[in-house]
Formats: structure tokens, sequence, C-alpha cells
């Protein structure tokens, strides 16, 4: 779903600058943000915890909890994917935007790169900009006996991995209810259609595009004839299963959101009931974000030969 930024808010505007303070030209590019921002009336607070050799005087800093994304209008990323991911978690907590400039190195979550901040800002500041809802997952921890033991969300992929590296993690697969296939893994990915790019990527998962409901399953380093990634409806229900003899295992949502899995557990996963909701300042096709992220070749395309810009099949 698209919609358009609200424009009947408080005359006082508040923005969440959530930066990578890792380097000097991050600080830099913070601060230049900032100040931009205050120029136009806007109140920014700062979610960045001061480190050695890192100058944040002069900013109000705030730590990283949900209460700190109250009241503001976005959550503005300055950094890579996972400063993004981090950030995503404010703004889903209280049900804001978030917008990300790259500032890392692949930074496939981010919408531009850091020679247009500038621009970014221009463009935050007049509103002039479109808002996207992406899919998440929902997931539940069930002890042996059934009871819940942790729940969280994701908005790239909950991991289920052994924590035993000497061995595998012994697991059943289930798709809404019935069983799929048990094998020995590292571990079991389900992702959303924004994570099939992350993780899953790298476990031999399909790239979905991001306007697709759909939940990927991909096995990771599975010991069994049927591991292939599969594509299900979103609105299924996934579960993986743990062998009550196989070594205790965790669920990792995002690379950072931890839920402990016992010998025995049961992890399920469902699409989110609340999506991240996503700021977009170009039409830019995902298409084209791929190619360009991932340096994918493409010499010699010449595109449809079909005369003007008709394209219709």
């Amino acid at each position: 779903m698209t919609a358009t930024p609200d424009r009947t808010q408080d005359a006082q505007r508040t923005i969440l600058l959530v930066p990578h303070t890792g380097r000097e030209d991050n600080v830099a590019s913070m601060r230049r943000a900032a100040e931009l921002l205050r120029d136009a009336g806007i109140t920014v607070r700062v979610c960045a915890t001061p480190a050695p050799g890192v100058d944040l005087s002069g900013l109000d800093l705030v730590p990283h909890e949900p209460a700190s994304a109250e009241g503001c209008e976005m959550v503005l990323v300055l950094g890579g994917d996972g400063t993004f991911l981090r950030a995503a978690d404010l703004a889903h907590a209280v049900d804001i935007p978030v917008l990300g400039i790259n500032l890392g190195h692949v930074g496939f979550l981010a919408e531009w790169e850091a020679e247009s901040l500038e621009q970014a800002i221009e463009r935050v500041i007049s509103r002039t900009y479109r808002i996207e809802d992406r899919m998440t997952l929902d997931v539940v921890v069930y002890d042996r006996a059934g009871k819940e033991i942790g729940r969280s969300w994701a908005l790239n992929e909950a991991s289920v991995e052994s924590l035993d590296h000497s061995g595998v993690l012994d697991a059943v697969l289930e798709i809404d209810a019935r069983p799929v296939s048990s094998f020995g893994c590292d571990g079991v990915l389900i992702s959303s259609p924004t994570g099939s790019t992350a993780y899953a990527f790298s476990a031999g998962g399909p790239v979905l595009w991001p306007e697709l409901d759909a939940i990927l399953v991909v096995p990771n380093n599975a010991h069994a004839l049927f591991t292939k990634p599969l594509v299900v409806s979103p609105q299924s229900r996934v579960a993986v299963e743990s062998e009550s003899s196989t070594s205790e295992a965790q669920v990792s949502m995002d690379g950072f959101r931890r839920l402990d899995m016992p010998a025995g557990a049961r992890v399920e996963a469902v699409k989110g009931e609340r999506p991240v909701r996503w700021v977009r300042l170009d039409n830019q096709p995902f298409t084209d974000r791929l190619v360009s992220k991932l340096r994918l070749p493409v010499a010699g395309w010449r595109g449809p030969q079909r005369g003007g810009d008709d394209y219709s099949v």
C-alpha cells in the first residue's frame, strides 16, 4: 500500500535521527542533516550513544527505545543496513515512517546515497515523499508443552539457528499445520520479501520483489534430499519444530532481536499485523535497485524493440 505523508500535523515537527557514528564523515553528515532540519524549524532528536573520540555535543541525545520515537514525524537513518534495521525497530514500535540514507557499503535498505543527503533532507522538509507498507513477520516460540516462551517480529527474517556449531539442528518444517520435511541443518530462515535479498539470498533463496506479499522459507545447509526454498502464501503459518534430542537453538530476528529455543521447542511465523512504513523519495523500480546494489552485469541489453514507448503485451 502507498500513502502520502500526513500534512495536517501540529506546527512543531520532530524528526528522530539514527546515525551510524563509527566514522568521522558519518558524524559530519549527521550534523549537517540536523542543521538543515533545525534551520527549517524542525526539532531533531538524535539516537546515538557517545563513544570515545566522537563529538556529539550540542545534540539532543535520546536512548534507543520506542519512547524516543514517540511524537516524531519519521525516523531518519544515516548508515548502512544494520543501522536501518535497528532504526526500523523504533519506527515499527510507534508506527511512524522510516527513511534510510546509505552511509555504509551495499545499503540495500536505504532509499538514497550519501551524495544525495541534502536533497533528501529538502524532500523531508517539504514533505515531498510517499510512504509504502513493507510486510513484516510476527514470530512466537513455544516450549515442548505448548506454552509461549517468547514473541517478536522481523522486517527481514527470522533465523532459527543451532547453538551447537559442532553438530546439526534436527528440525521438522511445517506449513499450515501439515508437515513438509524433516532434516538436520544449521538452521532455517523464514523471510519476508524485503529480507529475500539479505541472509536468505546468501543461503540460496530467490529474490522476491517487495511488492509481493509472500513468506520465503530457506533451509540453511540442510542434509536431506528436499531442501529447496519454498515461497508460500502470506496467509500461511510457517512452523519449525526441533527434536527433543537435538541441541538448543535460538531464533534471531533481523540479526539482533533474539529468542531462546530449547530442545523440543517450536517457532511459528506469520505475516505481521503491523507493516513497516517505508519512505520513498523517487519512483526507481526495484529492478534498477537490484542491478545497482548487486552490481549485476547488464551489458548488451537493448530493451523492447516495439517502437515508441508502447511496452504493452
